[in-house]
């Protein structure tokens, strides 16, 4: 369900609210390529939190990238409504969070926004809008779901993904080598497949003639996961796990033979490089996170609820049991819980995926 809302002049300053995570952040790129096809000459900027300003890097439909602590104080939090006050002719809202409804309303006279459907709590926040569209978090992709406010301007939807872009003279692999990238560590637990089947992806890829290719972030816990994973791979395997900007992240799958990642922000950035993505679900829901298959242009969904599923570019391999996927966070219903689904999800589901995906 939503509400339409015509504005009645062409918007010179356009602000694009997105406080969430680095794959919330990347998906919400086909709206803003929405909003600069239909407003050419207007001025875009984008609020995000500081830690994933880097997904967005090189857009060019963005002309500003707004920053703020993923815990601000008070006092910051002040600061930014007072920078935003009234600065733009229309502020959108992908989110149906608190914080990022009030800087909507601070931020613009004409506003529009996700908003909680009727028989949930905050309900009320769509008066806080003058076009909105009910949030579905079970029935509709993300990336469908931040459309649907091009619908309520009426305007046309853009569905392709735009990744980060920037110039590096870095070369972490050889000139024309054949690699394959496995990027096992997903920010959360209840999201992890076993090292040791890694381990077999790692061997496997190997046997087939490709260099193996680590990638991770800079946080310590993920640097030694993936230290430990690397230690019990072939000697010529390469770890850039904390080395690369994202930009440059992106720039390297670009050029990669195949991509093997678990539910995460990096899965959906290889999505949209269009190379085969191999993408390993447990607990998320696919019809909701499945990584965005690369050219689909369709408002309707790409993958469907349950088993392993293959859409151009992207072969989602689920984990096993009658419960998958609970859409929850583990068996254990918390961030550092075990996921049974993962932890039983055999090698040789991954095997089949990397025979189809590399034509092997």
């Amino acid at each position: 369900m939503h509400k339409n809302f015509a504005l009645v002049k062409t918007p010179d300053r356009i602000l694009l609210i997105v406080m969430r995570y680095l794959g919330d952040v990347l998906l919400t790129t086909p709206l803003i390529s929405s909003l600069r096809q239909a407003y050419q000459s207007a001025k875009i900027d984008v609020l995000v939190f500081e830690n994933t300003a880097a997904i967005l890097k090189g857009n060019p439909d963005i002309n500003r990238i707004i920053t703020i602590g993923n815990k601000p104080t008070l006092i910051e939090q002040l600061h930014l409504y007072k920078n935003l006050f009234r600065k733009y002719d229309l502020a959108i809202c992908t989110q149906i969070g608190d914080r990022p409804s009030v800087a909507a309303l601070i931020a613009a006279t004409h506003r529009i926004g996700a908003v909680p459907q009727r028989n949930e709590k905050s309900w009320w926040k769509r008066y806080f809008f003058h076009g909105w569209a009910e949030f579905d978090d079970t029935n509709t992709h993300t990336i469908l779901q931040h459309l649907k406010l091009a619908t309520v301007l009426g305007i046309p939807r853009q569905y392709q993904i735009t990744p980060p872009t920037g110039y590096s003279d870095k070369k972490p692999v050889a000139e024309h080598a054949a690699y394959a990238i496995l990027h096992p560590h997903p920010k959360w637990r209840y999201k992890r497949w076993p090292i040791e089947r890694w381990k077999d992806a790692g061997y496997y890829l190997d046997q087939l003639g490709f260099q193996i290719v680590l990638t991770g972030g800079s946080a310590p816990e993920e640097i030694n996961y993936i230290q430990e994973l690397h230690n019990q791979l072939p000697k010529n395997t390469i770890n850039l796990a904390g080395k690369l900007s994202l930009a440059e992240l992106s720039s390297l799958i670009s050029q990669a033979k195949i991509f093997i990642g678990p539910d995460t922000g990096i899965t959906h950035l290889a999505a949209a490089t269009g190379i085969p993505v191999i993408a390993i679900f447990g607990p998320t829901n696919p019809v909701k996170w499945a990584p965005w298959p690369y050219n689909y242009q369709s408002d309707s969904n790409p993958f469907q609820r349950t088993g392993s599923q293959h859409v151009s570019n992207i072969f989602l391999i689920q984990g096993p049991g009658d419960c998958a996927p609970c859409h929850l966070e583990g068996c254990e219903k918390h961030q550092l819980s075990y996921s049974k689904c993962l932890d039983t999800l055999a090698f040789s589901e991954i095997k089949q995926a990397i025979n189809q995906a590399t034509s092997r």
